[in-house]
Formats: structure tokens, sequence, C-alpha cells
């Protein structure tokens, strides 16, 4: 069995349920938005979002979820939707997961008002249910994902991120998303509990993990989905870039910032910063530091007892790190 199915399976009742409960979550009644949003729903990726959020009910619940966690599932997913719709537009792409992105196909403007529909739809379920405290949750969650990408474009133009600075950036740009997922989970079925904020550890714990190895495909080989070398064409300093630059001599600083900001166009000069990284222990550095995260999140596990749904979780952590893509 596959790794995606096995950690699925407890959960896959719930799964199948909360598509249709999350298609039904974006219906209108004008008829171009349900053509796009259909268009969405048919191209979901991993929907590991979700699966965080059932496997943390039913971890923390005896095996059982409820309405409120199916809303807060939906909500996570309608708000991570609408960020990616938006992401879309302001990185100018026109691929998403293999597939054209929704601006591409029809255009910005309407790519904009489908990403703020999506918004809105995510608040209204949580507020036509009275679902204050998963709001405050996801709330908090969309302010930090902004608050994030504004960071990193202000450090990117002038390339001063220390490592502080850098995990700041992903915690709130990525981590926290999925922070928010398991909080939500445990909110959803121990609204008020101590597992509340635990859980959201564990989802940031998580999340950071999972960014760190999203850095690292940069540096691959393999195929991906996104060229190697794509964050140093796009100047994004990721950590295996960031702990060179904090351990190189000044001439070799002075070259790679030379590099990024100047020849970041350059394939032949982007495969030697590529090169120059790996030799100078960059990776090594990183992937010890994502597995750091990643056991930190696997000891707040262990005080649970033994279930198919602590596997399940501790699965898509070690998945986190070993995935290929």
């Amino acid at each position: 069995m596959k790794i995606a199915a096995q950690i699925r399976e407890p959960i896959n009742k719930e799964m199948e349920l909360f598509e249709a409960k999350f298609h039904e979550s974006m219906s209108s009644k004008v008829a171009l938005l349900n053509r796009i949003t259909y268009y969405i729903v048919n191209r979901k990726g991993k929907q590991m979002r979700p699966m965080f959020v059932f496997l943390t009910a039913k971890l923390l619940n005896q095996g059982e979820v409820n309405e409120r966690s199916y809303r807060g599932a939906s909500v996570i997913e309608l708000i991570h939707t609408a960020s990616l719709v938006h992401d879309d537009v302001v990185d100018e792409s026109n691929k998403r997961r293999g597939f054209f992105s929704v601006n591409a196909l029809w255009k910005n403007k309407i790519a904009v008002l489908v990403g703020d529909f999506l918004l809105a739809r995510g608040m209204l379920l949580s507020v036509d249910h009275g679902d204050f405290d998963l709001l405050q949750i996801i709330s908090v969650a969309m302010r930090e994902i902004s608050e994030g990408e504004l960071l990193q474009i202000d450090k990117a133009r002038r390339l001063d991120i220390t490592e502080a600075v850098y995990y700041e950036i992903i915690r709130q740009k990525t981590a926290t998303l999925i922070a928010a997922c398991c909080s939500i989970g445990a909110c959803s079925v121990k609204p008020g509990s101590a597992e509340v904020e635990i859980f959201r550890k564990f989802g940031e714990l998580s999340g950071m993990a999972f960014q760190i190895k999203d850095d690292l495909f940069d540096y691959s080989e393999e195929k991906i989905g996104k060229p190697t070398g794509i964050d140093i064409k796009e100047q994004k300093m990721t950590l295996p870039l960031i702990h060179v630059l904090n351990t190189c001599s000044k001439d070799e600083k002075k070259w790679l910032i030379n590099s990024i900001k100047n020849h970041n166009k350059n394939r032949k000069r982007v495969r030697e910063v590529i090169a120059f990284v790996k030799e100078k222990g960059g990776l090594r550095y990183a992937e010890n530091k994502m597995h750091e995260f990643k056991e930190e999140a696997l000891n707040i596990l262990d005080a649970y007892p033994e279930s198919e749904y602590k596997s399940s979780l501790k699965l898509m952590v070690n998945y986190v790190v070993d995935r290929k893509k």
C-alpha cells in the first residue's frame, strides 16, 4: 500500500464525506464562479490539511469526529485554496500542480475575485454556525501568512535574511496553516482544552520541516514539478543558502550575493551557486535542522496512547521529510 493511502486509511470515510461537504461549501448562484470552483476542486492536491484536521480530532476523541471537524476542515481548505489562487496572481504563475492556474485561464481580475469569494465563504461557514473559536484560529493563520509573505519580500530585496528571520518567515508562510489544521482538529472535539495549543505546536513543527524539505528540492536533480534553482532565480533566500552565506569567507559571500542579485537568470551561474552551496555543507545543515523539527513533532505524539490515528500522524510527519515532490 502506498504511504498516502496508508495515512488516509483510518479517515477514508471522513475524507469522502468531507469532499462532498467542501464542494457544497463553494457553491454559488453565479455560473462563472461555479465553473471555476469546479475546475479547482477537480485539480486538488494531496489534501494534507484536512487529513491533519481529522487525524488530530480522531486521536483526541476516541476515533470520532463531529460536524465542527468537517466545517473546520472545509474552512481551512477554502482559505488555503484562496491563498493559492492569490499567490498565482502575485507570482504571475501560469501553472499550478501541472495544470493551468485560474489566472492563466480567466485572467488576474477574475482570479483575485475568486480568491476573495473563497475567503468570504470560509469566514461565513464559521460565523453561520457560531464556530467563533475555529474562526479565531484561522484568522490568526491568515494574518500570519500575509505577514510572512511581506516579510520575505522585504528581506529578499536586501538579501540580509538571518537564520532567525528565515524561521519566522517559514513559520508564518507555511507552518502556521498546518498548525491551524491540527489546532482546529483538537478544538473541534475538545474546545478550550490544553490539546488545542499542544497540537498547534505539533502542526507548526511539522510545517517547519515541510518547508525546509521544499527548500532542499531546489538543489535536487530529481524531477519534482519545479525546475532546479528556481528559488535562486527568484532571489528567495532558503536555509541551505543562508547557512553558507553566514559561514563562507568575505570574498565568497560577495560572489554569492552578486550571483543572486545580478546573475540569477544565468543558468551556468545558478548551477555554480548550487554546486557551491552543496560543497559548503548547506544541504547537510538544512537536512539536520529539518530532522530536528520532525523529531520535536514526533515527541509531542509520544505522550498519547497508541492508535491507528497516532500511527497515521507519525507516518504523515515522516512523509513530510521523505517525500520526493
